[in-house]
C-alpha cells in the first residue's frame, strides 16, 4: 500500500479554501513538504499541473457547485490527489463544442480531464459531490 499524506479540512481547526488562490497555496505547501519528507522529486511541470487542477476544481465548486464544502490534498506514489467537495449534485459536463471567445465558462473541466491521470466524481451521503483528481508527479 502506498504511503499517503493528507491535509483535510474535516479536521476541527481547518476550513475549506475560500478562493482558488487559497487552494493553490495549500497544494504548493503540502506537495513541497511531502516530497521533501519522502526525498521524492517532482517532474517538470508537475507542480504547475497540480496547482492548475486545484484552481479549476475550486473555481468550479464556487461558480457552479454552491461553494466549497471540503478540500483534501494527498501525496502518494500515484501522484498528487486533490479532492474538492461542493453542495451540488450536478455532474460536470464536457461540452461537445469548445466555448467561444465571448463565453466566460467551459474551459476548466476539459483542462482537469487532460491533466489528471485518474478522475472520480462521488456523491456525498449528506448531499453534494466530491471530485477527486490525481495529477502525476512525473
Amino acid at each position: 500500500m502506498p504511503e499517503t499524506y493528507s491535509i483535510s479540512i474535516d479536521e476541527p481547526h481547518c476550513r475549506p479554501p475560500r478562493r482558488p488562490a487559497d487552494a493553490r497555496s495549500t497544494v504548493r505547501r503540502v506537495v513541497a513538504e511531502r516530497c521533501r519528507d519522502r526525498h521524492q522529486s517532482l517532474g517538470p511541470g508537475a507542480m504547475d499541473d497540480a496547482l492548475l487542477v486545484a484552481s479549476e476544481l475550486t473555481t468550479n465548486a464556487i461558480v457552479h457547485g454552491g461553494g466549497i464544502t471540503g478540500f483534501d490534498v494527498d501525496v502518494d506514489s500515484a501522484g498528487v490527489r486533490v479532492s474538492v467537495s461542493d453542495r451540488s449534485t450536478e455532474l460536470p459536463v464536457t461540452r461537445t463544442t469548445p466555448p467561444g471567445p465571448s463565453q466566460r465558462h467551459g474551459r476548466g473541466w476539459p483542462i482537469v480531464c487532460h491533466l489528471a491521470r485518474d478522475l472520480r466524481v462521488s456523491e456525498l451521503p449528506c448531499g453534494g459531490k466530491r471530485i477527486t483528481a490525481v495529477v502525476p508527479l512525473a
